[in-house]
């Protein structure tokens, strides 16, 4: 995965690239998100950010979370209601699988090009059209298994 910095100055770029404003709130959500390494709440973030900017108040986080969203630079993990960077910016339409630990709570995010063109195809012969599409697998992962031995 690439670097704190790679990360923030690629959707510094992005962004410029589409016509939007990466403000410095929105930037430093994004790194306390990539910082932070694996998933993580609204309200978690909000507790960071109050250390900079005592000021900071829920709505803050929200519209810097939407905003994220929306460029494809976060993802929301939905069974937990929480967030992770996205390990591939700039590819918004890309099909995302997250491996969520229930032990531990970690939120790996990989990529099959398979299963992607496979929910897109039984997608199509449902006449639907798919906006976005994260599947969620949750279970053990690997340091956690290791350890329960």
């Amino acid at each position: 995965m690439a670097s704190q910095a790679q990360l923030l100055l690629q959707a510094q770029q992005l962004c410029e690239q589409r016509g939007v404003r990466l403000t410095p709130q929105r930037q430093k959500v994004l790194a306390l998100i990539i910082e932070h390494g694996s998933s993580i709440s609204a309200y978690e973030l909000l507790d960071l950010l109050k250390i900079t900017e005592p000021q900071a108040k829920p709505p803050t986080v929200y519209r810097a979370l939407d905003f994220l969203l929306a460029q494809g630079f976060i993802h929301k993990v939905e069974s937990t209601n929480s967030y992770i960077a996205c390990c591939l910016l700039g590819h918004a339409e890309h099909c995302s699988q997250l491996l969520i630990c229930d032990e531990c709570g970690t939120v790996e995010e990989c990529h099959d090009e398979e299963l992607a063109k496979l929910l897109r195809i039984k997608a199509d012969s449902h006449g639907f059209t798919v906006a976005n599409h994260v599947v969620e697998s949750h279970g053990i992962c690997k340091n956690c298994q290791s350890s329960s031995l």
